[in-house]
């Protein structure tokens, strides 16, 4: 996995596509909010300025207030890697984010998508 572009890709040209993703599949916006600051410790208005500043994705993930403990319950496959292999720790943290995405597009319950069940 050596595509590192994504590194300086703006996380603000990325989220819109996280939204769609959501919306297309009958979940929403405030479900991928509700996703993104469990997997980050970010909140509503550090995210809005995030947004603002088109922060790249290795700042908003280096930024983080607080990586979820409970990442390492995320396992599976994302973009043909196993999420849980993968060792650029970086790359894992936003494909720990892709794999909860595509959990809430496949109307998985938000307790299972944040592993609190």
């Amino acid at each position: 996995m050596q595509n590192t572009r994504i590194f300086a890709t703006a996380f603000s040209s990325v989220y819109p596509h996280y939204i769609q993703k959501a919306e297309k599949k009958g979940r929403t916006k405030e479900e991928v909010h509700e996703i993104i600051f469990w997997l980050t410790g970010y909140n509503e208005n550090k995210l809005q300025e995030i947004l603002d500043h088109k922060t790249d994705f290795k700042t908003f993930f280096e930024q983080a207030p607080q990586i979820n403990p409970n990442v390492a319950l995320i396992k599976g496959v994302i973009c043909g890697y196993r999420v849980e292999e993968i060792e650029n720790e970086l790359m894992r943290n936003i494909r720990y984010l892709d794999k909860l995405i595509d959990e809430l597009a496949k109307g998985k319950k938000m307790e299972k998508i944040l592993r609190t069940t």
